[in-house]
């Protein structure tokens, strides 16, 4: 069966930033490093799809606002409840010790910050992108 999303590119202002970030949580999901030069990385999910992360000589801008037009955010499933629990507890930088550059959003309703049916994490990167981690139903 071929992949619903062949691939998404995302165009980042500082890699080395986004390889720490992004590189932590997909390999956490199981997603695998694959082919990268000077200005960029491809990193696999399980079902064959992919990310590019580029930092572009072409970019018109430095900074990514989720609330102007464009992507909002990315989702990814995570393979069960206590998966997006464990990546909360070590992504999360307030103050119990793991560092790997995102923040939790809407800590006030998470897990069910999208809804009571909805068990998720929304978290941010220190560039303002944002990435929601899915728990099976």
């Amino acid at each position: 069966m071929a992949a619903a999303v062949h691939h998404v590119e995302i165009w980042v202002p500082d890699l080395s930033r986004t390889l720490t970030s992004w590189g932590w949580v997909l390999g956490r999901l199981g997603w695998k490093e694959a082919d990268s030069w000077p200005g960029g990385q491809i990193w696999t999910a399980p079902d064959g799809s992919y990310l590019v992360f580029e930092q572009s000589p072409a970019l018109s801008a430095t900074d990514h606002d989720r609330l102007r037009p464009g992507m909002n955010h990315l989702a990814l499933n995570a393979a069960s409840r206590a998966e997006v629990d464990a990546i909360v507890a070590e992504a999360d930088c307030a103050g119990r010790g793991g560092w790997h550059g995102w923040t939790l959003m809407f800590a006030d309703r998470h897990p069910y910050a999208g809804g009571p049916q909805h068990y998720a994490a929304f978290l941010h990167d220190e560039d303002g992108y944002e990435l929601e981690i899915v728990a099976p139903d």
